[in-house]
């Protein structure tokens, strides 16, 4: 900052020292400048924030670091700062050597020579990018939760609607509609924790599979995915309804049935592509059985496997059951169910 004169005591000398020595090591930028907004003094924090060396910014006008849209924010300054005030700490933009625009919080007060007559001001910046993006990233969060907590609502109302259609008794449909909007936490707490950026396809099928248990009769094979929020939600309904059909009807009813889950990305034309997934289950048939194939066409379960999950997804699906054999295939372009980057040149099909 300023040479200390040469006629101070020696006490005087060595405060203005420290003064000094705490200035120029203080992590905001403090800047000095006189009342026509010409900068006298420039710490190093400083020239970190803005890029100028002090030899660079002394002498110029504070306004090479004002964009020209705020640049009425000096005059205001200026004349409060002249009538002895000072301007508590408010957040603006700056303009650093390269261009490139920062958020900043600043604090502007008087400075006085030695009458006590106002001589200029001294300036600090503080750097709240990083504050602001974490400020955007949670208002862009909290939009994104809204959106999907309401999208969640409209279909726990469409749950409720055709289970109670299908249901038999209130415990029956009770238990229903607990199990479906269970199996819609489930995808939730996935989503929360990534913060909404998406869930790992192994782990979709695995959180709504872990409760029947039977793992080692299931198999899951294919490349790995990160699903957009939204295939996370309507997979994740689509293995639920798969999964509980299979528990009381199907593979996962007895020891000896088998579900594969397999799935693949493939080239559809001038590079487009398809994500492609089937559920295959085998299972040693029961009598009944083809009473039950009948029965269960128009369950909310065959709803979401031939309707409501494809259409969301852009795609089209095909079931296909028989005594002991169940099939779900399902198909859809790679960009409505994957994240951005997953979606890219180069994803390998795994």
């Amino acid at each position: 900052m300023g040479k200390v004169g040469a006629g101070m005591h020696r006490d005087e000398t060595t405060d203005a020292a420290r003064l000094a020595a705490i200035v120029d090591s203080s992590y905001d930028a403090i800047i000095g400048k006189d009342l026509t907004s010409v900068i006298t003094d420039w710490n190093h924090a400083a020239e970190r924030m803005f890029g100028y060396t002090a030899d660079e910014a002394i002498g110029q006008s504070i306004l090479m670091l004002i964009p020209d849209h705020l640049r009425g924010e000096e005059a205001d300054i200026i004349g409060r700062v002249s009538n002895g005030q000072s301007v508590a700490s408010y957040e603006t933009t700056r303009r650093r050597k390269d261009g490139t625009l920062i958020a900043v919080s600043l604090t502007v007060s008087p400075i006085r020579n030695v009458r006590g007559e106002i001589v200029g001001a001294s300036k600090i910046a503080r750097d709240i990018s990083a504050t602001k993006e974490s400020e955007r990233r949670i208002r862009l969060l909290m939009r994104e939760v809204n959106h999907r907590v309401k999208n969640q609502f409209a279909v726990i109302l469409s749950m409720v609607r055709e289970t109670s259609k299908r249901s038999s008794s209130p415990g029956e449909f009770e238990e229903l509609i607990r199990s479906r909007i269970m199996a819609l936490s489930r995808s939730h707490d996935l989503l929360v924790t990534s913060e909404w950026a998406g869930a790992s396809l192994f782990d979709l099928i695995q959180e709504h599979l872990k409760p029947f248990g039977r793992e080692e009769q299931i198999s899951l094979s294919g490349p790995l995915l990160t699903l957009q929020s939204n295939a996370v939600q309507n997979l994740g309904m689509a293995f639920h309804e798969l999964a509980t059909n299979s528990s009381k009807y199907g593979a996962l009813s007895s020891d000896a049935g088998r579900v594969e889950i397999t799935w693949q990305i493939a080239e559809v034309g001038t590079g487009a592509r398809e994500f492609r997934l089937v559920w295959d289950e085998t299972s040693t048939p029961r009598k009944g059985d083809e009473g039950h194939v009948e029965g269960t066409r128009k369950g909310f379960g065959t709803i979401v496997l031939q309707r409501v999950a494809p259409q969301s997804l852009s795609g089209n699906a095909e079931l296909h059951r028989a005594p002991g054999h169940l099939t779900w295939r399902l198909t859809a372009p790679l960009e409505s169910i994957v994240v951005p980057q997953f979606g890219s040149a180069g994803e390998g099909d795994g």
